[in-house]
C-alpha cells in the first residue's frame, strides 16, 4: 500500500504536493492536541499521518535533487 501511496503522490505537481503537505502537517498537529487534551480515540492515526508527511518530503526531495542534477548536467555540456 505504501508503494501505491507514494506513486501518487508522485503524480501530483509540486504546488498540489506542497499544500497536501501542509494540511498533512495541521492534521498532525490537531491529533497531538487530541492526545494531550486526551481526545483522541484512535492513537494509529498519528502514525499514519507521520509516514504521509515523511512520503510528502521524501517526494519533495527527490524532485529537488533531479532538478537540481539536470540543471549540472547541462552546465557540463
Amino acid at each position: 500500500m505504501a508503494t501505491r501511496r507514494a506513486e501518487e503522490l508522485r503524480s501530483l505537481d509540486v504546488g498540489e504536493l506542497e499544500s497536501r503537505l501542509a494540511e498533512a502537517k495541521q492534521e498532525l498537529f490537531n491529533l497531538r492536541f487530541q492526545i494531550v487534551t486526551g481526545q483522541l480515540d484512535n492513537n494509529a492515526r498519528i502514525g499514519q499521518v507521520k509516514k504521509d508527511v515523511a512520503r510528502m518530503n521524501t517526494v519533495l526531495r527527490e524532485r529537488e535533487i533531479a532538478e537540481a542534477e539536470s540543471l549540472e548536467g547541462a552546465s557540463d555540456v
